[in-house]
């Protein structure tokens, strides 16, 4: 079998991008088989989604409050002994629901690679050094005005397998539990200005430039601290026309 390459699968994107340019419709919503992220041919649902009972899965669906959640569990970057590697980094912002009301009391959950592009797990096979004084997972509950703040490492770049020369921008991944919803969320944050944006079709998969947009954090310098990291704000809206783009789970 030829390894595609990625002048072969940017020109996938580009052909599948046009088509849906010229649907005509406002927001295209990604193909869950999108060709050019080669697993999710294997992976995708292919059966009918059924309704689920709200209030069926109220009786055994998480639970979480104040109680569950220590603060510190949003510092990434004192878990360990000693301080990780890498540009150290603030990241801030608020869970909306369509009308632009704060969601309050949500969990948010993120987990990333750590500044070489690692993850602590057996599948990473990339032969980048591990830190051990970085874990990449955090979670906090949403404030009354529906903010979360986490502090982290911004992550590196990492290779995969998806074809030849194939490198994931650098990216954080988020989870949320919420209360106008049934269901765990999971998306992903990208940073401003990554040139690889272009060329990864997972992020490539949603193929209206406004929606992609949505999900690239703005560094903004009021979130900067002096001497100590820069910061970027990244909302993530849960309904309505203008709502973040969601996706499977995806390490």
């Amino acid at each position: 079998m030829q390894i595609a390459t990625q002048a072969g699968i940017s020109a996938e994107i580009g052909a599948i991008e046009s088509a849906h340019r010229g649907s005509g419709l406002e927001h295209p919503q990604p193909s869950l088989d999108y060709a050019p992220y080669r697993s999710s041919l294997l992976r995708h649902p292919t059966k009918d989604l059924h309704h689920a009972d709200p209030e069926r899965i109220e009786l055994w669906a998480p639970c979480f409050g104040p109680q569950d959640v220590d603060p510190l569990e949003a510092d990434l970057t004192v878990q360990h002994s000693g301080q990780p590697l890498g540009e150290r980094i603030v990241v801030t912002g608020r869970i909306m629901d369509g009308e632009g009301r704060p969601v309050r009391n949500q969990l948010v959950e993120i987990w990333q690679a750590n500044a070489s592009g690692r993850y602590i797990h057996q599948r990473d096979q990339h032969p980048a050094p591990i830190d051990p004084n970085f874990t990449g997972v955090g979670r906090c509950l949403t404030g009354d005005d529906g903010s979360y703040r986490f502090v982290t490492i911004r992550p590196g770049p990492y290779p995969w397998r998806n074809h030849r020369n194939a490198w994931r921008p650098a990216h954080i991944h988020f989870s949320l539990f919420g209360t106008d919803f049934t269901q765990r969320m999971v998306t992903q944050m990208y940073f401003p200005g990554d040139p690889l944006s272009a060329l990864d079709p997972i992020y490539q998969s949603i193929t209206d430039p406004r929606d992609r947009a949505l999900l690239v954090a703005a560094y903004d310098h009021d979130v900067t601290l002096p001497e100590w990291c820069t910061g970027y704000r990244w909302d993530v809206v849960l309904t309505g026309s203008h709502r973040s783009p969601f996706g499977q789970e995806e390490a």
